[in-house]
């Protein structure tokens, strides 16, 4: 029997209060934040207890009798369902309206971006930004065309160069600003554990080894008790090889080379070589190890970063954190930065890279809102290969409708327009994924020798897609993201972090 309106109303009723109820279970969220972040918060908390349940039927209901079918109120739920069922009769008193109307959220989040961002140069379209080479640093009419030609941030990755040619490169930004009259931020990159190859057996002298599908190679710290036969990497950095189990998957060089651990040894750990999409089948070094399925005890913040900070926090406008995972980690950083007494530190974009920092999203966010502004990167690259690329579609989604209900601007990074930066001509896919990503605050683009040509092919795309801004969802399925928030008996709570760590 169908629904009707009675029971619709009802139904909408006992959906509101448990939203109201949701948001006093979550409190502890709220209770550190400044005032500023309460209605995002709040927004936030409603949001992720309405994802976490199947909505399909109640759209569809809803559909039907020719309301609004929620699909387009991340950023203002409880508000949006107040209005239905005003227009159904029900009568509020004015107290009892919630603030985050569709016009306040819209607001907000502008505000948000272009704190971090600066003002875009165009209404309704986001702000670019543009990964420096090394060569960028002596390149004056190159960076004065990129300006010209639409980047708004500058990105300098500090895994890359020495503070000598970071400082050269935002040289180069500011007298290009002087020409132009336009104004550019400056981001850096924080470099993040560095897990990557390192060929300390067969292959160590040329820095490459020849594999195979069904080889069996060695992870390992040393070489030590290792044939001049047997394939051994270390992954360079320590810790690693303990926390690895049976049947771990280990993906390398973005997962051109798959295995699973076969056994674990004190000291190293045998692979079994699953996969090898490599034409060539070599494994080279200095290319990213991933391991997906292994809890890694190893700092977000490493030494080297924290030796970074002073000079990145004198030119900074933005800083990227790197393989973030829990809201530990953004203590960590923040007690960092309060050791420098900086009166206008830069602003933190958090880089969603790993399982855990997707699994951790909400409470990532709550923790970033003790010290606002701030914003979150769907750092595509890593985040593809420890996913899995079947659900990098269905995740960088996800990421991006959590962070519109919290007011948080989002940098879509990692391979944008990458063919047409590397050889001149875009692939069809990649064109598609470019008008996606102009449904974020901001869009990356990496390092190449067609930067401009880049440029130019975003800002036309950007520029169709604009009218076509907002963005369509008819079914609201449960999010694993909200599910593991709401029913996770315990609050995620935060052990305070001592400064000297």
């Amino acid at each position: 029997m169908k629904t009707t309106i009675l029971q619709l109303a009802d139904e909408l009723a006992q959906l509101e209060e448990s939203l109201l109820k949701a948001t006093r279970e979550f409190e502890v969220y709220l209770n550190p934040l400044p005032e500023s972040q309460i209605v995002s918060a709040i927004n936030l908390i409603q949001y992720l207890f309405f994802r976490s349940k199947d909505r399909k039927s109640l759209q569809e209901c809803l559909h039907y009798y020719g309301f609004s079918a929620l699909s387009n109120s991340e950023n203002h739920l409880h508000r949006q369902l107040q209005t239905i069922r005003e227009r159904l009769g029900h009568v509020y008193p004015e107290s009892a309206l919630n603030p985050c109307t569709y016009k306040f959220s819209r607001k907000k989040l502008e505000q948000n971006s272009k704190l971090l961002f600066g003002k875009p140069a165009q209404a309704n379209m986001p702000v670019v930004m543009v990964t420096f080479a090394s060569d960028f640093a002596d390149n004056p009419e190159l960076v004065e065309r990129l300006l010209l030609n639409g980047m708004q941030v500058a990105r300098i990755n500090c895994a890359h160069d020495n503070e000598q040619v970071w400082m050269d490169m935002i040289k180069q930004v500011r007298l290009a600003e002087e020409k132009t009259g336009l104004s550019c931020k400056i981001y850096f990159d924080l470099a993040g554990p560095k897990i990557r190859t390192c060929l300390l057996a067969k292959g160590k002298e040329e820095g490459k080894v020849k594999v195979e599908e069904g080889d069996l190679i060695w992870l390992a710290e040393t070489n030590e008790g290792f044939s001049e036969e047997d394939v051994v990497i270390s992954p360079n950095e320590k810790g690693i090889i303990s926390t690895l189990e049976e049947n771990h998957r280990v993906f390398i060089d973005d997962g051109e080379f798959s295995g699973i651990v076969t056994k674990v040894e004190p000291g190293k750990a045998a692979v079994k070589l699953i996969r090898v999409a490599s034409k060539k089948g070599k494994i080279k070094s200095e290319k990213g190890i991933n391991f997906p399925d292994t809890e890694l005890n190893i700092p977000s913040l490493t030494e080297y970063d924290k030796a970074c900070l002073p000079f990145i926090c004198q030119h900074a406008d933005l800083l990227g954190y790197s393989f973030v995972k829990t809201p530990g980690d953004i203590t960590r950083l923040s007690n960092e930065l309060k050791k420098l007494a900086l009166k206008h530190p830069p602003a933190i974009i958090l880089k969603i890279e790993t399982p855990e920092s997707v699994k951790n999203l909400p409470a990532l966010l709550f923790e970033a809102m003790k010290n606002p502004p701030f914003g979150i990167m769907i750092a595509r690259g890593d985040l593809a290969v420890e996913i899995g690329f079947g659900r990098m579609g269905e995740i960088q989604d996800q990421i991006s409708w959590i962070c519109e209900a919290a007011h948080v601007p989002v940098v879509w990074a990692t391979q944008v327009l990458e063919n047409l930066q590397k050889s001149g001509m875009p692939t069809r896919s990649e064109i598609t994924d470019a008008g996606q990503a102009s449904l974020a605050e901001c869009i990356m683009i990496n390092k190449g020798n067609h930067t401009i040509r880049v440029l130019k092919t975003l800002k036309e795309i950007m520029l169709r897609t604009a009218g076509h801004k907002t963005k369509k969802r008819f079914i609201f399925r449960p999010l694993s993201i909200a599910i593991d928030f709401i029913e996770s008996n315990n609050v995620y709570r935060i052990e305070p972090v001592p400064e000297n760590k």
